[in-house]
């Protein structure tokens, strides 16, 4: 898929209106990219701080060599900025890790949320996440959501 994404972004960057029409990419109607509530990106932004930042990084920068295992066998968290792969993923599966923790069989050590913060509050933190990646990630992002 990764070959794909620079020709899916430049459609969206060239197809997106200005209006609030949806947009059509490969038979399927996509709607426009929504915008992301100021309130939501600041309580985000604190509940990030709070809950993720230990791990992912104040700057949502992720850890050291984060695509190799650790001596646990885990891998280290990864950025949550541009350079990670979070925008690679639809809205449903980004959320259902906040909540379940990461897939123990594919090595990952992140807890599960929950217990600790409701679906509103997991929402904000990725609009605040969101509100950090380039147009052309938010955009593919979105696309790779609404499909």
């Amino acid at each position: 898929m990764i070959r794909y994404i620079p020709v899916v972004a430049m459609l969206l960057t060239a197809c997106s209106p200005s209006s609030a029409e949806p947009v059509v990419i490969d038979g399927t109607s996509v709607p426009p990219l929504p915008t992301l509530s100021p309130d939501n990106v600041g309580q985000g932004q604190e509940l990030y701080a709070t809950y993720c930042a230990e791990c992912h990084g104040a700057g949502l920068e992720g850890q050291p060599n984060w695509r190799e295992p650790g001596p646990d066998g885990a891998l280290p968290a990864p950025p949550h900025d541009s350079t990670g792969h979070t925008w690679h993923h639809p809205d449903a599966l980004i959320l259902e890790i906040l909540s379940n923790g990461g897939d123990p069989t594919r090595a990952s050590s992140m807890p599960a949320f929950a217990d600790r913060l409701t679906e509103e509050e997991m929402r904000a933190i990725l609009d605040f996440i969101k509100s950090r990646w380039g147009r052309e990630e938010r955009e593919l992002q979105w696309w790779i959501t609404a499909r």
